[in-house]
């Protein structure tokens, strides 16, 4: 195919691109509803002694989930790569609602506590594979604004954890919210009927008609050929090309960028509802917290999307790190209910949506072989910081210093702001050979 051909996914617009992101939509709806109901319980759990449960065992619980989804991360890039991006999809959701099914059956902490590292399994694995979807399919150009589109969904699944908790937990219990979480199980045999595989994954693997059924299906154009990789080291092969040359300083830049927002963002998925009710906030209120926190991630989504397009997805990142790590450190003051609100809202705006945008830089810099690894395993990386988030904000309540756990975070998002803005100072070799030059633009 010449190069003055229209792009493999030159239809991304049309009916498939609607599929797949809608598809996709639906799943990561499910992981962000399963990943923020342990935080919207939470408060709940301490108050009613469950499980005898203290500040610092609920951090090491909200850590299990996180440690999991260091392993579905680190994991879904390579094994994504290698078996398609369908089938590690249909088995995450349903891994981590059947692992729900276990956290509402549990007896004690240690049952509950492996239902939740097993659904972070599923959780960690999903995400990355979805994003690669989705870049996939997305229009030449736009790949930073459907990746934020799609991770409107997981705000969108946090607000429903919300008032999940609110209907639920108070009239029924702590259990009837993780049943609720166990439902996307149904959803798992709708994913496998109608979600399409990748078309560059299955020219990868030497599917060609497979793929030409699928692009005569949707009217699309089956991506050309590239090379393929030989040897018995093949499976590792797509990991050692993000250090080969100059790669390894850029591969490294997003990796600790990852580890700091993920910190920031899930210490406060954990923490926010229990913080805001030790500031003294009723249960009903915190939770709202949760609710405006989400909606200002929605919107953040949309609004970093639109801007990384424009002006590129590192620098987006590394400014709206900057205003998080301010929004977060003004949580410790006590302000006015209304101000309170806005800040949480414009917290939630600016959070989210700057780590989203890391994902959005690594994808779009990277070749269609081997994206799916290059952010796999840069949100594997950033579990760390995942797992060590929610631990730190318990240790930091267990000792009565709950404020300091606000300033923690807002060290957090200040270094992710300077790695992530010596990324942006750097142009990738990759970017200036491969890709569309839409996309190159759009990542620079």
């Amino acid at each position: 195919m010449s190069s003055s051909s229209p792009s493999p996914l030159s239809a991304r617009g049309s009916r498939l691109a609607l599929l797949v992101v809608g598809l996709c939509w639906l799943a990561v709806l499910f992981d962000g509803l399963d990943m923020f109901i342990y935080g919207s319980v939470l408060p709940h759990l301490l108050e009613t002694g469950t499980f005898g449960l203290t500040p610092d065992q609920a951090g090491d619980l909200g850590s299990y989930a996180t440690f999991g989804m260091l392993i579905g991360a680190l994991a879904a890039g390579t094994i994504a790569d290698r078996i398609g991006r369908k089938k590690l999809m249909v088995s995450c959701v349903a891994l981590f609602s059947l692992a729900s099914g276990l956290c509402a059956l549990a007896d004690g902490v240690a049952v509950f506590g492996l239902g939740r590292t097993l659904a972070g399994v599923g959780l960690g694995g999903l995400l990355p594979t979805a994003i690669s979807m989705v870049s996939d399919y997305a229009p030449r150009g736009r790949g930073a604004i459907v990746i934020g589109l799609l991770m409107t969904a997981h705000h969108a699944g946090g607000i429903l954890s919300a008032y999940v908790a609110k209907w639920l937990v108070e009239p029924v219990g702590w259990r009837a919210a993780f049943w609720v979480c166990v439902l996307p199980l149904l959803f798992a045999p709708v994913l496998a009927r109608f979600l399409p595989e990748s078309l560059s994954f299955l020219v990868a693997k030497g599917r060609t008609e497979e793929a030409r059924a699928l692009a005569a299906r949707y009217d699309v154009e089956v991506p050309a050929a590239r090379s393929a990789k030989a040897g018995p080291g093949e499976r590792w092969a797509n990991l050692v090309t993000l250090f080969l040359g100059r790669e390894w300083t850029q591969t490294l830049l997003y990796w600790l960028a990852s580890f700091g927002g993920l910190l920031l963002v899930y210490g406060v998925a954990t923490w926010l509802p229990t913080l805001m009710r030790a500031e003294g906030y009723e249960l009903g209120s915190a939770l709202s917290f949760v609710v405006v926190f989400n909606l200002g991630g929605i919107v953040g989504m949309l609004v970093a999307g639109r801007a990384a397009d424009r002006f590129g997805a590192p620098r987006i990142s590394a400014i709206w790190f900057a205003l998080t790590a301010a929004g977060v450190y003004l949580l410790s003051v006590h302000m006015p209910m209304t101000v309170t609100m806005i800040v949480v809202f414009l917290t939630g705006v600016f959070l989210n949506s700057a780590q989203t945008m890391i994902y959005a830089t690594v994808s779009i810099r990277s070749n269609p072989d081997n994206r799916a690894t290059a952010v796999g395993w840069t949100s594997g990386m950033g579990r760390f910081g995942a797992v060590f988030g929610p631990w730190l904000g318990g240790q930091l309540l267990a000792s009565n210093q709950g404020d300091w756990g606000f300033t923690a975070f807002a060290l957090a998002g200040v270094s992710s702001m300077v790695f992530i803005g010596a990324a942006a100072l750097r142009t990738p070799p990759t970017a200036a050979q491969d890709g569309p030059r839409e996309q190159q633009l759009a990542a620079h």
